[in-house]
């Protein structure tokens, strides 16, 4: 399901999206949006990871967990 959204630029950031789909790196301004918002999901998991994994150090030695314990915590992550 899409669902439409509108968004507000100064003329400076609309000329620079429109000059993208021009150049062809994008299909549309929809398609130019879209792929930021994709990238910043990502950067956004990367950061959870990354949060993650220095808590991880920072707990020191641990005994071996089972697959449950890996799975809740993943999904308390939305991983």
């Amino acid at each position: 399901m899409t669902v439409t959204m509108n968004v507000s630029l100064p003329e400076p950031l609309k000329a620079f999206v429109d000059e993208q789909v021009r150049l062809g790196a994008y299909g549309s301004t929809s398609d130019y949006v879209r792929q930021l918002i994709r990238d910043d999901r990502e950067k956004a998991a990367a950061r959870v990871l990354q949060t993650l994994i220095a808590e991880g150090l920072a707990s020191g030695p641990s005994l071996l967990a089972d697959a449950g314990y890996w799975h809740s915590k993943r999904k308390q992550h939305g991983l």
